[in-house]
């Protein structure tokens, strides 16, 4: 078995783990772990790639097509989101299909492999922790602000009303929130997998070059995208078009605190115009 299937081998025995117990604190050192294994991981292959043999083929950056979803699907841009906060923290660059449907995803394949690992087990949770979310009906408390236009004396004139907030604006709400914060959670792990890489470094205790086989790393893949990537503009995020929904956010926020991995079917994509997305 390649060290590469080893460390996929070992990251999938976290994840299962994770999906396996109900303590939201166990389930979010699970996580932790299977971060942490990442980071480390790609730590070891920039080493790697900084000192490999000349008559070895050297590891270069590639493009992999990642399926978001079907053209149509409602949700779309939360899940790429989700996908493009995960490459975030995984040294991988993305861009997003105009119609969200499609990702593209930039950086060495172990990195890919990852994120699509991460990716697969989130994606899951985020929809089902949604899901409960609506049918608990505790949205329907809520309200939310929107413009109305009114005619007065002949003239149109914006007020804000409050309104109720529909099903669909809760649940895109609960979803920008998880997605954000899983980001959240997994670049605060791999800042401190570096920091520590780094220090370790310092006194001795790895070897030597990490810092600036990370720095390698980071050009090469800077360099690959800026050839490669054909993306005109930039991925701006999902928005909340339908309104704004406090108490959604809030719980979804909550839910990406507490998430646990598993696993989720491939879901199908088309390819469109593209936007940069997060880096």
């Amino acid at each position: 078995m390649s060290s590469q299937d080893k460390m996929l081998t070992r990251i999938g025995g976290l994840l299962r783990q994770a999906e396996s117990t109900d303590n939201e604190h166990e389930a979010e050192a699970f996580l932790a772990a299977a971060q942490k294994l990442a980071t480390r991981s790609s730590i070891d292959l920039a080493v790697a790639r900084a000192h490999i043999a000349h008559r070895e083929r050297r590891p270069t950056p590639v493009q992999r097509v990642i399926p978001i979803g079907e053209p149509g699907k409602k949700g779309l841009r939360t899940y790429v989101q989700l996908f493009v906060a995960i490459a975030s923290a995984n040294d991988v660059r993305c861009d997003v299909a105009r119609t969200s449907t499609t990702v593209y995803a930039y950086g060495f394949d172990t990195d890919i492999d990852t994120c699509e690992a991460l990716y697969t087990s989130l994606l899951i949770q985020m929809v089902r922790a949604s899901d409960q979310y609506i049918k608990s009906g505790s949205y329907r408390s809520a309200t939310t602000e929107k413009l109305v236009t009114e005619t007065r004396w002949g003239r149109s004139v914006q007020r804000k009303v409050k309104a109720p907030v529909a099903a669909v604006t809760a649940r895109l709400n609960f979803q920008m929130a998880f997605a954000a914060r899983v980001g959240q959670r997994l670049a605060e792990v791999k800042a401190e997998v570096e920091t520590e890489a780094v220090r370790s470094e310092s006194e001795g205790i790895v070897p030597t070059g990490t810092a600036l086989a990370l720095r390698n790393k980071e050009l090469e893949l800077t360099d690959f995208y800026g050839r490669t990537s054909e993306a005109r503009g930039t991925w701006r995020g999902p928005q909340a078009s339908a309104g704004f929904s406090a108490a959604a956010r809030r719980a979804g926020d909550r839910a990406g605190r507490a998430a646990r991995l598993g696993n989720s079917p491939e879901l199908g994509a088309a390819r469109g115009q593209l936007a940069r997305g997060a880096e």
